[in-house]
């Protein structure tokens, strides 16, 4: 009895580590974006739940636009990764303010939604994060 051993293509496993290193470059990006936007905005503003997911989604957004136009990424694609962010977020606020979700469920739902749905993006659009 033989087995057979299947084997992928030396270019599909590259192709692989690179989807994988953009997603990780992009999340290092979105770190670095909260450690150097967060302290520009007044201390009041972050002192509200809502308005502090809202800035902390920019502050993320901001620099992970910016490494995705260092890395030619088109500006559709970018866009749409940006909504992505975003979307949990938005979507989140209104059990906020209806008092369904704390203040802390606010935050911890927001992140824990938008990294699969950054990755769901990616594989969606995959021939365009392959590169």
């Amino acid at each position: 009895m033989t087995t057979t051993e299947i084997t992928r293509p030396r270019g599909t496993a590259r192709k692989l580590a690179r989807f994988v290193g953009h997603y990780l470059e992009m999340v290092v990006a979105m770190i670095v974006g909260m450690l150097v936007l967060d302290p520009l905005w007044p201390a009041e503003w972050m002192a509200r739940a809502d308005v502090h997911a809202i800035l902390m989604a920019t502050d993320m957004t901001v620099a992970m636009a910016l490494w995705m136009a260092i890395r030619r990424h088109s500006w559709s694609r970018t866009t749409e990764m940006c909504a992505v962010m975003y979307l949990p977020f938005v979507a989140l606020l209104v059990p906020y303010w209806l008092g369904l979700l704390s203040a802390n469920a606010l935050m911890v739902a927001g992140h824990v939604v938008m990294f699969p749905l950054m990755l769901a993006a990616m594989v969606w659009r995959r021939a365009d994060y392959w590169h």
